[in-house]
């Protein structure tokens, strides 16, 4: 924070000047920058004190030997525990997910980059560039061995690591073929030899949703296909606009993208003649089934069903509007099922082991999400956990049934946190319908609900100081 007083009456000495403003970001940037290289050094050595055949005593496991070897890195990385990664993850306020590449582009850096790493302790290149370097060295198709790696490390650091994206992949473009590996192809000219980059691609921004309900979408064709896309895209806008579309041609082009994906044509308003049989009827072919669940509050007015103006659809848990919604059902070919209403305060049960699906549908519009601390994973694609384990020999001995299949001992866990809470020291209690308290091998303590995960712990005062390892 800054101790700065600025406003009409205030001393003209409690205003800072634009050189002590401009002073006090680079030294704030500085001092980010020190923190997010002390953090890779940190999982570095986090994942030092974790090897796979050696567990760490404070993380103990109730199944000795349960533990599996996860290679996070590239060739000539140390492997690091599996169950380890959680417990770095949660205290950061990430998901297990992104602490796997933290620790990864940890060991990439120090063991296979290391004239980088050395630039990142040293404050002359951002932890960001380098991680970006690590991450393409570590996925590398084919995958870089330990010399071409470091080929790749003596060409980055030369230039202190300022090079964009393009420019690392031509350079591991020349590594592959420098180092000679990719399996020749014969079709291909011998005085040139086989280079197997392959950089098409589509990717579809989804973790970005504007307000709107757009997301953007980046890919690199084939030339005969990106010539292709633009003629079917240009005469998709032009059948639009000529059809009595008002909307501009960008609009018209990415509607017409959206034709595509749905093997339609503009507004459905062609006929092909005969209708073939596995057609909807129309003389098109059918479009591939796509299931999107969304979800909105409702009030019954007079008689008649009254919806709130924005609702949530479950996948990737974004905000839907029902306008949206509505121009999505107008379309001939949405197929739309509505499903009554679960009243999530009902607890269900049943005397067996397994789920049933009417619980287990429950549980998912409960959870919405797996409910290990900072994960997102959607509940769908989730475990069905029982809180407390069911005991399969209580009825045939004759005892109450101490963890039972019902909706309040019953959470989605996604299968990584599931197998983390069967077979390591986490565990967790429910607290509330829906709240859970999960405690970690070293004792932090997380409360997740259905708003997202809050760390219990208080911040530690004092923190202790890195120690520095050296490194051959």
């Amino acid at each position: 924070m800054i101790d700065t007083l600025v406003g009409s009456g205030e001393a003209e000495a409690d205003v800072l000047s634009p050189a002590d403003l401009l002073a006090l970001a680079r030294s704030r940037k500085a001092a980010e920058d020190r923190a997010a290289a002390d953090l890779l050094e940190i999982a570095a050595q986090w994942a030092d004190l974790h090897p796979p055949e050696s567990i760490h005593s404070a993380a103990a496991f109730t199944v000795a030997g349960s533990e599996q070897e996860e290679p996070i890195a590239g060739e000539g990385c140390p492997l690091v525990a599996e169950f380890c990664i959680a417990e770095l993850g949660t205290v950061l306020g990430i998901s297990t997910t992104s602490a796997k590449k933290l620790i990864g582009h940890a060991l990439e850096l120090r063991h296979r980059l290391p004239r980088l790493w050395a630039q990142v302790q040293s404050g002359r290149v951002p932890a960001w560039r380098a991680r970006l370097v690590a991450e393409t060295t570590i996925h590398s198709s084919p995958a870089l061995p330990w010399d071409a790696a470091r080929f790749v490390d003596a060409q980055v650091a030369a230039v202190a690591g300022k090079i964009g994206t393009a420019q690392l992949d031509r350079l591991v473009a020349e590594t592959i073929k420098r180092f000679d590996l990719a399996e020749a192809d014969p079709a291909k000219d011998p005085e040139d030899g086989y280079l197997s980059v392959d950089p098409r691609h589509v990717t579809i921004h989804d973790e970005d949703v504007h307000f709107a309900g757009t997301v953007r979408l980046e890919a690199e064709l084939g030339l005969a296909d990106a010539l292709d896309l633009e003629n079917a895209l240009a005469h998709g806008a032009a059948t639009q606009k000529a059809l009595g579309s008002q909307a501009s041609l960008d609009a018209r082009r990415a509607a017409a993208l959206g034709d595509l994906a749905r093997t339609q044509t503009a507004l459905d308003l062609f006929s092909q003649g005969t209708a073939d049989p596995s057609s909807d009827g129309d003389g098109l072919p059918a479009a591939r089934e796509v299931v999107l669940h969304a979800h909105f509050d409702a009030s019954v007015r007079d008689g008649q069903t009254v919806f709130g103006p924005t609702g949530r659809l479950e996948e990737r848990q974004r905000l839907l509007l029902l306008d949206q919604l509505s121009s999505w059902c107008g379309d001939s070919r949405t197929k739309v099922t509505i499903k009554p209403v679960i009243d999530l305060n009902t607890r269900l049960s049943t005397p067996a082991y397994e789920v049933p699906d009417r619980i287990r549908e429950q549980i998912i519009l409960r959870d919405r999400t797996c409910v290990f601390p900072w994960c997102g994973r959607n509940a769908r694609a989730c475990d069905v956990d029982h809180v407390v384990e069911f005991d399969h020999q209580a009825d045939a001995e004759g005892r109450e049934q101490p963890g039972p299949t019902a909706t309040s001992n019953l959470v989605a866990l996604c299968r990584t946190h599931h197998r983390l809470k069967t077979h390591s020291a986490w565990h967790y209690e429910t607290t509330a319908p829906g709240i859970f308290e999960w405690t970690s091998p070293h004792g932090h303590r997380y409360r997740r609900d259905r708003h997202g995960t809050t760390a219990l712990d208080p911040p530690e005062p004092d923190p202790p100081r890195i120690p520095r390892q050296r490194r051959p």
